[in-house]
């Protein structure tokens, strides 16, 4: 884990200046329509604000490695998106091509059936082979439970599984489903993952009122296409 924001559950988030609040931000753009003029305006936008990252497809991952060099602004990407329903084998694979690609960051989607399911051993293996993945590379991994399909017992299954994995976050949404973050499942994330790993609060989170309840309710990290105005009314 790195140090900074990303280490504990914070607090105090109420005092937080522009340039520390900029610190918990992926700056996100997922959309399948989005041209390389969008990716690299998203990336000057990045540096400007000094955020933590860049969250792009994984297509984008070398164009935003490039652009954000010398930035201080890490590049993120995503695996097994938007539906987490492909092999274990597709989602390493992802994986392995987007670190060696100059990803810092992977947000993985889980298998979404077998958190409701109930199925444990699924999930770690699921997990844990992205994250080795992930790590020989450098990078770490985020691990996207989509809570919005799950209910409380699942998400603590998900949450827990991401531990005993060797993930290094847990994120709330992929923002393309049902639902978004919630004060109430990131606060269910806090508790079930404890102090150590981090847990990115994602999906409509768009104003620094927002991104403060998410912080107050234990988040480390904030996923937004909406970056600069949450930084504007801080």
């Amino acid at each position: 884990m790195q140090n900074g924001p990303d280490s504990t559950a914070s607090t105090g988030s109420a005092e937080l200046t522009t340039a520390e609040l900029a610190q918990f931000i992926d700056h996100t753009l997922l959309k399948p329509q989005a041209s390389r003029e969008d990716i690299l305006a998203v990336c000057a936008e990045a540096s400007e604000a000094q955020v933590k990252s860049v969250c792009v497809n994984p297509v984008w991952v070398p164009t935003v490695t490039e652009a954000l060099a010398g930035s201080g602004v890490l590049t993120c990407t995503v695996v097994g998106f938007p539906l987490g329903a492909t092999t274990t084998a597709a989602k390493v694979a992802e994986t392995t091509d987007a670190v060696a690609h100059g990803a810092d960051e992977v947000d993985m989607v889980i298998d979404i059936a077998s958190a409701l399911a109930g199925d444990r051993a699924a999930l770690v293996a699921d997990i844990g082979a992205v994250a080795q993945a992930a790590h020989d590379g450098g990078a770490i991994l985020k691990v996207i439970i989509e809570t919005c399909l799950l209910d409380d017992a699942a998400k603590e299954l998900a949450c827990s599984a991401s531990v005993e994995a060797g993930a290094d976050f847990v994120k709330t949404s992929t923002g393309f489903s049902t639902g978004g973050a919630t004060v109430a499942d990131v606060a269910l994330m806090r508790r079930v993952v404890g102090p150590e790993l981090g847990v990115k609060a994602s999906g409509g989170v768009r104003s620094r009122e927002d991104a403060l309840a998410m912080i107050e309710a234990g988040a480390t990290r904030i996923g937004a296409s909406s970056a600069l105005a949450i930084l504007k009314t801080s």
